[in-house]
C-alpha cells in the first residue's frame, strides 16, 4: 500500500521542472534522434527510465528505514539535496557547450529497438548523478509523520519515471522530426541548457531555504 505524501503536487512540479530542463540525458536522446530517428530515440528513453526507476527502487528500499528513524539523517539529506541541485545547475551552465557538442559524436550502424532499450538502460543505471539525485532529492518531499517512508519513495520514483518518459520521448520525437535543423544549430540547445541550469540553481536554493525553515 502506497502512502501519498502531503506535498505530492509540489513534488510533481519540481520533478517536472528538473526533467524539462535539458540535461545530459536529454542531449543523449537528441543525439539518438538526430543520428537514427524517432524510434531509436524513444527506445533509448524507455531503457534509460527503466534503469533510473531501478535505481529509485534500490535507494527507496535502503534509504527509507534510515529516514524513518533519524531526524538528523532526514535534515542531512535535505541539505545535501539542495547543494547537489545547485552544483548540477552550475555544471550545466559551465559545460553547456560541451554537452551540446556531444550530440554529434554518435556513430555506427542504426541499432535495433531492443539494442536501443539496452543502451538506454545501461546509460541510466550507470549514471552516478541519477543515484545521487534519487538519494538526495526525493526525500525532500517525504511526509515523516505519515510513516511508510519506503513506500512514499517508491511512489515518487514511479511518478518521476512516468514524467521523464513522456518528457524525454517528446524531445526524441521532436528532434527526430527536425533533426537537420538541430544538427546544424547547436547554439539553440546551448541556450536551453543554460536556462535549465539556472532553474536547477533556483530549486536548490529553495530546497535549502525549506530545510532551514523546517528546522
Amino acid at each position: 500500500m502506497f502512502v501519498v505524501p502531503t506535498r505530492i503536487w509540489e513534488y510533481v512540479v519540481t520533478a517536472f521542472l528538473i526533467i524539462l530542463a535539458p540535461g545530459p540525458t536529454v542531449l543523449f536522446v537528441v543525439a539518438r534522434a538526430i543520428s537514427w530517428g524517432r524510434a531509436a530515440a524513444v527506445a533509448s528513453v524507455l531503457g534509460n527510465n527503466l534503469g533510473a526507476f531501478l535505481i529509485s527502487l534500490l535507494i527507496a528500499l535502503g534509504l527509507g528505514p534510515i529516514l524513518q528513524s533519524s531526524e538528523i539523517a532526514f535534515l542531512g539529506v535535505q541539505v545535501a539535496g539542495g547543494l547537489y541541485l545547485i552544483y548540477l545547475g552550475i555544471q550545466a551552465i559551465r559545460h553547456s557547450e560541451v554537452h551540446a557538442g556531444d550530440m554529434k559524436n554518435v556513430s555506427g550502424a542504426k541499432p535495433t529497438f531492443l539494442k536501443s532499450v539496452k543502451d538506454g538502460f545501461i546509460v541510466g543505471i550507470l549514471n552516478p548523478k541519477v543515484w545521487v539525485f534519487f538519494a538526495a532529492i526525493l526525500p525532500q518531499f517525504v511526509d515523516r509523520n505519515a510513516g511508510r517512508i519506503t513506500s512514499q519513495l517508491i511512489f515518487m520514483g514511479t511518478i518521476f519515471a512516468f514524467i521523464a518518459f513522456f518528457s524525454d520521448s517528446s524531445w526524441g520525437i521532436l528532434s527526430g522530426t527536425i533533426r537537420n535543423w538541430l544538427a546544424t544549430e547547436t547554439k539553440r540547445l546551448v541556450t536551453m541548457r543554460k536556462f535549465g541550469g539556472f532553474v536547477m540553481v533556483l530549486l536548490g536554493v529553495f530546497t535549502l531555504w525549506t530545510a532551514a525553515r523546517n528546522r
